[in-house]
């Protein structure tokens, strides 16, 4: 997994919480904007959005950092490290927000039309899109862009997109997507965030192989230069065709964005504090609180600020390989969960900073907290005996220690369980009956997880499991993690608050071994199938989060995981050079769009000699 100190300029694009009424979509005719449930926040005649500034000035450069490499410029297959910031050259049908739940509005279409049951979806393009080289948006564009992406794509779209049964062009700029069957309420506006790709410009080459070609796209940036694996510039498309279509007024203001590679993230850490790139989003607790300590921050030259947010914050967690046979036992699986002592580890190596995770849709309304509801029963009822038990009658909580570093007791419980489970110490080693060791791997590929891994690892020893830690560079770790080629590994299950279609390709039984799926565990189970199908299907807010729930609640009983934390705010640094408007969106941080250089606080800087140039 290539961990980027960027990532969440990507991440929180995702529209993450409702508030609105709880009836199906109606079906509409030439709509600006939609929503998932009930009405869009923006009118037709809306001039920009609420989170900008619609006066802000454009200029400057802003410099970021992204740790591996990079060798391809192909955002969407699944072989090579794509470049930081390509989905910046692309444009999609529509536009989400970061201040809405699960909304969108015409960007590359002005308009989109569905009927009631969502048996299809069309969109009639504006005839002013343009590429980049002034080539314009066309109908064949987006049934080039959609039957590549689905034939030769990465895999996930062919999960993504398995429901719709054709596209068609049905008039000069207007384009049709009939689904297989109606009733996905999701599947209208996830057709509209279909990126568009000039079919002119891919036909030179192979779409499914890497390439370092520049490409063409449609959107606010494009390829300025690069070095493979050190650096990407991009640079703001001065004529840019909508630069003034409403959802954009006020965003796109840096004249270049710059991604710089590091291999390692002390390094760069160092490099940000030299003044050599100029805005972090920091996601290691220890740093935040000690490696501040700096000249440059104690003059306020850069800035340290905690803003809150209400996105869902997904899982994060341990992750079995569940097609592993020594992780095929639950007893197995809630054993070693008993082996982490999070309560130590976040008092000794994150100054406390975190919240212990409890749910895949943690910090939001979806997660199973407490007992089932009695809507919530209604739709577990049925699988009775096919899942656990305790799915009814216990709230889900991880294995808690009283911070101590004593954990006798949860170990304890680990031993009962692994002897459940068929295993035995035998002169230390915990073995099976047929003698064979219990060991395995757990696969990293940033050392930032050492300090936390290290002491759980040393738990399971005690256990008598032997366990080796493998740190590997970002291409081999991609590499296996595609092909499932490991035992144990810690990964990100990121949510929105409207979660869908996508939860097919995250836990769907059809998606277990297909390489390159986000099925990581390998999850198969039936009840988890329909549950998702079910939840694709739901008809109205409320019966979307209590399907949420109670799937939340089936994985989490069936142990596919053993959760780590998560914290509710952002904490930045940046470098005292920027404007911002004055709202930040509930649920985003939009810095690259939104953010604009201050002219008088980059010359005060630089007359510091602190900033690097």
């Amino acid at each position: 997994m290539q961990i980027l100190l960027v990532l969440f300029f990507a991440l929180l694009a995702f529209p993450a919480h409702a508030d609105a009424k709880d009836t199906p979509i109606a079906g509409v005719q030439n709509a600006h904007g939609v929503a998932l449930h009930g009405a869009p926040k923006y009118p037709a005649d809306f001039k920009h959005l609420d989170y900008v500034n619609p006066n802000a000035p454009k200029g400057g450069e802003i410099r970021t950092a992204v740790i591996g490499g990079f060798d391809t410029l192909n955002a969407y297959i699944l072989k090579g490290e794509q470049a930081a910031g390509l989905s910046s050259i692309y444009e999609t049908l529509m536009e989400s927000t970061n201040d809405e739940p699960n909304s969108a509005y015409g960007l590359l279409a002005e308009s989109i039309s569905y009927p009631d049951d969502k048996s299809y979806v069309s969109f009639k393009l504006r005839p002013e899109a343009k590429f980049n080289d002034g080539t314009p948006v066309t109908v064949d564009d987006v049934i080039w862009s959609f039957n590549t992406l689905k034939t030769k794509g990465h895999p996930f779209y062919r999960a993504y997109y398995h429901e719709v049964a054709k596209v068609e062009k049905i008039g000069e700029r207007e384009v049709k997507f009939t689904f297989v069957k109606g009733g996905n309420t999701e599947l209208p506006m996830i057709m509209g965030q279909l990126p568009i790709l000039p079919e002119h410009d891919w036909v030179k080459r192979k779409f499914e192989e890497t390439t370092l070609e520049k490409p063409i796209g449609s959107g606010p940036y494009q390829i300025e230069s690069f070095e493979p694996g050190r650096t990407i510039t991009y640079s703001r498309v001065k004529n840019y065709w909508g630069a003034n279509q409403p959802i954009n007024v006020g965003r796109y203001n840096f004249d270049r964005i710059r991604y710089d590679y590091y291999r390692d993230q002390t390094v760069a850490h160092e490099a940000f504090l030299a003044g050599k790139w100029d805005f972090k989003l920091e996601n290691v607790a220890k740093n935040w609180a000690t490696g501040y300590n700096a000249p440059v921050v104690n003059n306020k030259l850069v800035k340290k600020e905690e803003i809150p947010n209400q996105l869902p914050q997904g899982m994060q967690a341990f992750a079995y390989n569940l097609r592993r046979p020594i992780f095929q036992d639950i007893k197995v699986r809630e054993a070693l969960a008993y082996a982490f002592d999070f309560e130590w580890s976040n008092k000794s190596l994150a100054f406390g900073a975190y919240h212990r995770t409890a749910s895949y849709y943690e910090n939001s309304e979806l997660a199973g907290h407490g007992l089932p509801s009695a809507e919530e029963l209604k739709i577990l009822e049925p699988y009775r005996g096919r899942i656990p038990d305790r799915v009814f009658t216990e709230e889900y909580r991880p294995p808690k220690t009283d911070g101590s570093g004593n954990n006798r007791d949860n170990m304890r419980k680990a031993q009962e369980l692994l002897m459940q489970a068929g295993w035995t110490l035998k002169d230390g080693m915990l073995v099976n009956a047929k003698g064979e060791p219990f060991k395995f791997e757990i696969l990293i590929d940033s050392p930032m997880f050492e300090r936390w891994i290290q002491p759980f690892m040393r738990n399971l020893e005690k256990l008598g499991i032997k366990v080796d830690l493998r740190l590997v560079d970002t291409a081999q770790y991609q590499n296996r993690l595609q092909d499932f080629t490991f035992d144990m590994i810690v990964q990100v299950f990121p949510q929105s608050i409207s979660p869908g279609n996508e939860q097919l390709d995250f836990w769907g039984s059809s998606r277990a071994d297909v390489v390159g799926s986000k099925n990581i565990c390998g999850i198969k189970d039936k009840v988890v199938d329909e549950l998702v199908d079910k939840l694709i299907r739901a008809k109205g807010r409320t019966e979307l989060v209590n399907i949420t729930k109670a799937l939340d609640r089936v994985l989490l009983w069936n142990f596919n995981v053993i959760p780590q934390w998560h914290t509710k705010t952002y904490r930045i640094a940046y470098w005292d050079m920027f404007g911002r408007p004055a709202i930040n969106p509930p649920y985003g941080l939009p810095v690259t769009e939104t953010w604009w250089i201050d002219d008088e606080k980059l010359a005060k800087l630089n007359a510091t000699g602190k900033r690097a140039k």
